[in-house]
């Protein structure tokens, strides 16, 4: 089944070749499909790519944030702070523990990762955590979000969703807090379709989170197919969020080629940055840290000038072939956030509006990052001219 709109520029793509079609053969062949070897050789060659104690693989990136807001003791009566400039899940998995999610500003147009002068304001006597996110793979200003967390005994919950392969100052990204998030979703640095991993050095956390995963249930099926247990007991009240066979796999596969695949997205993201910052208004983030820090570049985001129509900009573009969309519509406009925006969050209010994210992908052609540039120069030209703005626009996955 064809897709309905043949791009010539998708925003993401996938490259499916021979060695992962193998890798997937061998794991169906192998008669053992849900959580077993494969998963558990994923989980060991995570934690040695990122330097971490731990590494627990499961069945997507909200599921790592669901289970280290649980794990780090966040339930009712607490509060988490994050960004609001972010996928909607790291608000959700808040709720679903009982705590409350509190929403705080970003850094500026050139930094859209979380403001530590804000979280700092935005922590409360009821605060037990904060979601820091590596927006579109840059890293955060760890430093600072430690130090505030630091003076107020907060757990640090890395969302890295956006960061395999990320370095903040030499150290990967999810490894600096107490416990690191990744989600493998299709159009992720290190795609396998659905799929997560929580990683840790903090042994008690690390044992807590391989427990609910898995109905907190004290042996695995795995285990009991092997005979290396007889039974179980159920100590918690946990969830069905393992990884299976097939998936582990082609992480496998992925992990392999994911220093050469972020190198290629680095290439292509300076090429965007050479091609539009500061030409027609546009202006590129996170210049300065892209020569601090080492950027999984995820996204291509590009911050448009004031007063874009941004939908009828992205329509002009879809029509050209070119797919875009936003990351994010802010958390705390969605109907059901809205009770929970208390606080003034002008920066991302502001930057929401006019932030687009461009095609990106390791096989894409330098022909192709040019042929998104010179369209979206003409199409600011054309927008910023037409007197109406379409409230339509063909838009991407957004997770």
């Amino acid at each position: 089944m064809q897709p309905e709109t043949a791009w010539s520029v998708p925003l993401s793509d996938l490259a499916v070749d021979e060695e992962i079609l193998a890798a997937l053969r061998n794991a169906a062949a192998s008669g053992w499909w849900s959580t077993g070897p494969r998963v558990a050789e994923f989980e060991r060659a995570f934690a040695r790519f990122v330097g971490a104690g731990h590494a627990v693989a499961v069945a997507s990136g909200t599921a790592a944030l669901h289970l280290a807001v649980l794990a780090s003791g966040c339930g009712p009566g607490d509060e988490v702070v994050l960004p609001s400039l972010n996928f909607v899940a790291a608000a959700s998995v808040v709720r679903h523990a009982g705590a409350t999610p509190v929403f705080c500003d970003v850094v500026g147009e050139r930094d859209l990762n979380m403001d530590a002068r804000d979280l700092a304001a935005a922590v409360g006597p009821r605060t037990r955590a904060i979601v820091a996110l590596h927006y579109g793979g840059f890293p955060c200003d760890m430093e600072a979000l430690l130090a505030v967390a630091a003076r107020r005994g907060l757990i640090v919950i890395e969302d890295a969703a956006h960061a395999p392969g990320a370095l903040y100052r030499g150290r990967s990204c999810g490894t600096l807090g107490h416990v690191g998030c990744f989600s493998f979703f299709s159009n992720k640095n290190l795609p396998i379709g659905e799929g997560g991993m929580v990683v840790t050095n903090d042994d008690v956390l690390a044992d807590r989170v391989r427990l609910l995963r898995s109905h907190a249930m004290t042996t695995l099926t795995w285990d009991r197919q092997r005979g290396h247990a007889a039974g179980y007991d159920v100590v918690a009240t946990g969830f069905n969020y393992r990884m299976d066979e097939m998936r582990a796999a082609i992480g496998l596969v992925q992990l392999s080629r994911l220093p050469l695949s972020n190198a290629a997205r680095a290439r292509l993201a300076a090429r965007y940055r050479e091609r539009l910052d500061g030409v027609a208004g546009v202006s590129v983030p996170f210049a300065e840290s892209a020569r601090e820090n080492a950027s999984a570049h995820h996204l291509a985001v590009v911050v448009l000038p004031r007063g874009t129509p941004r939908g009828q900009l992205r329509e002009v573009l879809a029509a050209r072939g070119i797919q875009t969309s936003v990351h994010y519509p802010p958390i705390h406009r969605f109907s059901v956030c809205r009770e929970l925006a208390r606080r003034s969050l002008p920066r991302t209010d502001a930057l929401s509006e006019r932030i687009l994210t461009l095609p990106l992908f390791p096989h894409m052609t330098d022909e192709q990052v040019d042929e998104v540039a010179d369209a979206l120069i003409e199409a600011l030209d054309r927008a910023l001219k037409a007197p109406t703005v379409s409230a339509h626009a063909a838009t991407g996955p957004v997770e």
